[in-house]
This record gives C-alpha cells, structure tokens and sequence, in this order.
C-alpha cells in the first residue's frame, strides 16, 4: 500500500483559497454567516427606525433598489456619486436625478456594519438588496430569504440608466423593457406592484391626469389640486391615493378602478395582455405577495458581482 504524504502548506493553502473562491461564486442566505452574523439584524432595525420616523423611506428605498438592478445588474452602481472623471452617475440620469432617494439610509446602514464586522466585510449591493426587503416588510407586506455574497461595481453605468422603463410607455414598450431584462409579462406586472407605496412629481403623471382615456374623473379631479395642467412640476401626489403607505394589493384595485398615477401603470389594466394578471392580484393578495417576493429574488440575482468581481466598498458613494 503506497503511503500517504501530507501536501506541502502551499498547496493547501492554495486548495483552501480555491475552495473559498468556489464557495462565495454563488449568492446564499448564509454567505455572512461567519465574518458578520449579525447583518441582517443590523439592516432590519436601522430600516425599522428609519421608516418609524418617515413612511416614505420605505418606497424610496424599494425603488432604490429596482433603479440599482435594472441597471447592469444589482451592484450598487447606483449609490455612485460623480467623484472622479471615470464616474458619469447614475444619480444624474433623466430617471433618477432629483427623485432617487434612500442614500443616507444605505450610508447609515453601512457605518453600523463596518463598526460591527470591521473590514469591510458587507457589500453595499447586499445592504440594499436586504434593505428593500425589511422596507416591504415594514410597509405590511410580504419577507422572502435574500441570497447574499454581492460585489460592488468599480463603475456607473449612466446610458442604461437613462434607459429605465418610462413613465409615459405604453404597454407593448413596458413589455419590451422587461423581457430584454429575462423578465415575463407577469412578472413585470408583479413588480410594478411596488406602486402601491411611494410618490410621483407632477410632471410624471400631468399628461396621463389630463389627457389620459383611461382616467376615474373623481380621484383624477382631486389630484389636479396639486398637480395643475402647466406649473407645480415638483408637487408630489401619492402613487396610491387611498393607503399610501400600505404595501400590498391596493395598487392593482387601483388599477381596476382606474385609478393609476402614471400612465405606465394604468396601462396594465387598458384593455391589453396584462389585464388578467391585474385582476388576479387585486382579488388575491396572497397571489400577489408570493409572486412578488419570487420576482424579488429574481430581480436581485440580476447581473451580480461575485468571488473576486467588483470589490467591497468602503464607502458606498465613492470605489475604494
């Protein structure tokens, strides 16, 4: 029988290097388990806290993160501010400029982090991916189990950003944006359910308030107050107009009672191949609520920076 020989220490230690390569390649729950376990308990009561003292935190920090992932994947190349030459923000897109919001959470989040597992050992990408779920939460609707082990990009992507779905779309456009991403009719319509917290400027929704075919005159007369046909373009109007801060079917009643904001949500429900998916969920919350958390998770493994990828910010707003 031939003996056994010990590998030399540098070969294990290459082995062990691979093998810890190999293991943090793929997103899981437990990805922090041993260099920071207290994570997610720090995020859900910094959230709490916040979204105790502002509701609207909540649907700024869920929109956050769609606007992160939709973008090249889930990278926290949104938290990005324009510091260097190479850094053209996402910040500054048609989209997210002056109505992006949630950084100073995401800040606060990620100083209570770095002061308990000193490293950096937590990725801003899994910050706000954690961050929007306990938002959900908080808001009354549903959890799911966040896949952990993201990477921050090195880089803004500000052309794709500008690319984000548009308010004004019509469904077929909708449609288009979310499959080009490997998302389903269904699924978009699912996600779109986040609408049924958080606000609008007036210039995102003035058109669809005056010139839409598919407008409830009472809300839509009510919401004119504040949104006049020319001027007040900033003036905010809740995106639900009976539960604001209520996360969960209200959006998609909304809908059938036509009742959408933006022009882009009421053309889920219009006559189009989405229609049934909006009946469903506004007659079955439990539907809504499992499909949602499934799209989540989806949407959160869009793209991700993993092993040796990106890198762990030390600052969210600026690469290391």
């Amino acid at each position: 029988m031939a003996s056994y020989r010990k590998p030399p220490a540098l070969v294990l230690a290459f082995i062990i290097l691979l093998f810890t390569t190999l293991s943090h390649a793929q997103l899981s729950p437990s990805f922090y388990a041993q260099t920071c376990s207290s994570v997610a308990d720090i995020v859900t009561s910094t959230v709490r806290s916040a979204i105790n003292r502002d509701k609207g935190t909540g649907a700024r920090i869920i929109r956050l993160f769609f606007h992160d992932c939709f973008v090249a994947g889930c990278d926290a190349g949104v938290l990005l501010d324009a510091n260097l030459p190479s850094i053209d923000s996402e910040k500054d897109s048609f989209s997210n400029q002056n109505s992006l919001g949630g950084f100073e959470l995401i800040d606060r989040i990620k100083t209570a982090l770095d002061k308990a597992c000193p490293g950096p050992v937590v990725s801003c990408s899994d910050i706000i991916a954690l961050a929007a779920r306990d938002s959900v939460v908080e808001l009354g609707g549903t959890t799911w189990t966040v896949p952990l082990g993201r990477r921050d990009a090195r880089t803004a992507n500000r052309n794709e950003a500008d690319n984000l779905p548009s308010p004004f779309s019509d469904l077929q456009v909708l449609i288009k944006n979310f499959t080009d991403k490997g998302f389903t009719a269904k699924e978009m319509v699912v996600l779109s359910g986040a609408h049924s917290v958080g606000v609008a400027r007036c210039s995102l929704f003035r058109d669809h308030l005056y010139n839409g075919t598919n407008v409830e005159v009472t809300v839509a007369n009510d919401r004119k107050s504040k949104c006049p046909s020319a001027g007040g373009d900033d003036n905010l109007a809740n995106m639900d107009h009976q539960s604001p801060n209520r996360f969960g079917n209200n959006y998609y009643q909304a809908l059938i009672k036509r009742r959408g904001l933006l022009h882009s949500d009421q053309e889920l429900f219009n006559g189009g191949s989405t229609d049934d998916f909006v009946k469903t969920y506004s007659e079955n919350s439990q539907a809504f609520f499992a499909d949602f958390a499934n799209a989540m998770i989806k949407l959160g493994n869009l793209n991700t920076l993993t092993g040796n990828k990106g890198e762990i910010r030390k600052n969210c707003r600026k690469i290391n």
